[in-house]
């Protein structure tokens, strides 16, 4: 009998991208493959890439290069790039590395199998890529670049009950920076009834969390005759299945935090009450330069729609870009004083980086030095951090429900074995980060946990139960 093919694939990149090679591995195992654990155990090695930030970029191309000499001492294996990176630059990572054999863009995923096998047994190097955005009409462009959710694969999910399921494809926000609306094409909102159908599997196999994905999910329509489908209108329907608990949603855009909305998340117990909104930038003239469709004020006021309509329950956290082209001083003072009147749970905070294509690289000056763009990320993130610390102490003392993840990473394998608890993590559901010692019959449980201490990034804790009298007894 012949031995199964083996694969091994590496993702960089967003949640968008390990959507994508869950869908890819479900994909092959249908065709028969195994899953390798090193590009030598493999005889297919994908990589699925990132256009978004330069890092990004230079770590698949590295890993191609690590690459090269396996290829050339087995030259029957494949190797494709599959993404975002393949979609942006095409026929380019053929020159940068002849010896890959297949570039696959995101809207063409489905047609890996089929590809993989072409290149095994004809060779020569072969392209799938979706239209650029003024390559077609609309309808044609939109449709290259969809995707094939309904495949599902649990082993390749952060875990077994916990699942990304995708109801928007593209973007049509065209921020200066950003390489997204090429590589992923034109906005349009998955029909509701394929993404309840979708959900409603991954209940079937245990799944308990989803998180809804689009670039800017609560941007989120479907259009069928005379009816709209919106965000809020959706989680009504995804609220309906029996053995989902948590619902999230991201990345979200200022201002379609609308009321309706908002209300939805209040009224819908499943619904985290977490709310991941970029703010990208605290001065009106650097988000006027990155095209971002909003002012500060505007920001303040969906702030207050929040306050207004969730209060405390909220968690709320945002994305900043530093050193973005001739940001001064005082606007990146904008930022930090921002960040200190909204006191976001978290930031992502990052360094601009210029990428190919985009319209601040066609007609912005990438003039901000290095050392000055790693300053203010430093000190931005300092801010945050404190702020992040200091609003966790509200949790000393209190009780909080957590879906529990799996060993922590700095857990000690050995420690159940040996007969003692190990240490756990899981995710209130405002998405805060708790730690805790238990033993791994828990994982996948959401169960009651007591916190002691905090600090910026995690809340730690112990498990706890009611015992007759309503005391809390610790169980760690």
């Amino acid at each position: 009998m012949k031995p199964p093919h083996r694969l091994y694939i590496e993702t960089v990149g967003c949640q968008m991208n390990m959507l994508d090679s869950e869908m890819v591995v479900a994909s092959l195992r249908q065709r028969g493959y195994e899953l390798a654990g090193s590009p030598e155990q493999a005889d297919t090695i994908l990589f699925n890439t990132c256009s978004v930030r330069e890092q990004a970029e230079n770590k698949t191309y590295s890993a191609l290069g690590r690459l090269k000499q396996e290829k050339r001492l087995h030259p029957e294996k494949i190797v494709g790039v599959m993404g975002c990176m393949a979609q942006k630059d095409q026929r380019l990572i053929f020159q940068k590395a002849p010896f890959v054999d297949l570039v696959v863009g995101p809207g063409q995923l489905q047609q890996i199998p089929d590809l993989i096998e072409k290149a095994r047994t004809e060779g020569g190097q072969h392209t799938a890529l979706s239209l650029g955005r003024r390559d077609g009409a609309v309808k044609d462009i939109k449709r290259s670049h969809e995707t094939f959710d309904p495949l599902r694969d649990p082993t390749m999910r952060p875990t077994p009950f916990q699942a990304f399921l995708r109801i928007q494809i593209g973007c049509d926000k065209f921020c200066t920076y950003c390489i997204v609306p090429m590589t992923r094409g034109p906005e349009q909102g998955r029909p509701p009834s394929q993404v309840v159908g979708e959900a409603k599997i991954l209940a079937e196999q245990g799944c308990k969390e989803i998180t809804l994905l689009g670039q800017t999910v609560n941007s989120y329509q479907y259009r069928d005759g005379q009816q709209t489908t919106r965000l809020a209108d959706l989680l009504a329907q995804l609220h309906e299945i029996d053995g989902i608990e948590r619902i999230k949603f991201v990345t979200n855009y200022p201002k379609d935090m609308t009321y309706d909305l908002l209300q939805a998340v209040r009224d819908l117990s499943k619904v985290s009450p977490y709310l991941h909104v970029p703010l990208q930038s605290g001065s009106d003239q650097v988000l006027k330069r990155m095209k971002r469709g909003y002012t500060v004020d505007d920001y303040r006021q969906m702030m207050a729609r929040i306050d207004e309509t969730l209060g405390e329950q909220a968690a709320i956290s945002s994305d900043f870009i530093v050193g973005f082209c001739g940001e001064t001083e005082e606007e990146f003072q904008a930022s930090v004083e921002l960040v200190k009147e909204c006191r976001f749970k978290n930031s992502f905070i990052f360094k601009y980086s210029e990428r190919p294509g985009t319209r601040a690289s066609d007609n912005l000056p990438d003039d901000i030095p290095f050392e000055v763009k790693k300053r203010r990320n430093n000190e931005l993130l300092a801010v945050q951090n404190q702020i992040s610390e200091e609003d966790n102490q509200a949790f000393l003392g209190r009780q909080v429900e957590v879906l529990v993840e799996g060993p922590s990473k700095k857990a000690d394998p050995a420690a159940e074995s040996n007969g003692g608890p190990i240490q756990l993590t899981g995710r209130t559901h405002c998405d805060r980060i708790v730690v805790f010692d238990g033993n791994e019959r828990l994982v996948g449980q959401t169960i009651p946990i007591g916190i002691y201490d905090v600090t910026a990034h995690t809340l730690l804790g112990a498990v706890v139960t009611h015992e007759s009298s309503g005391g809390l007894v610790s169980l760690a």
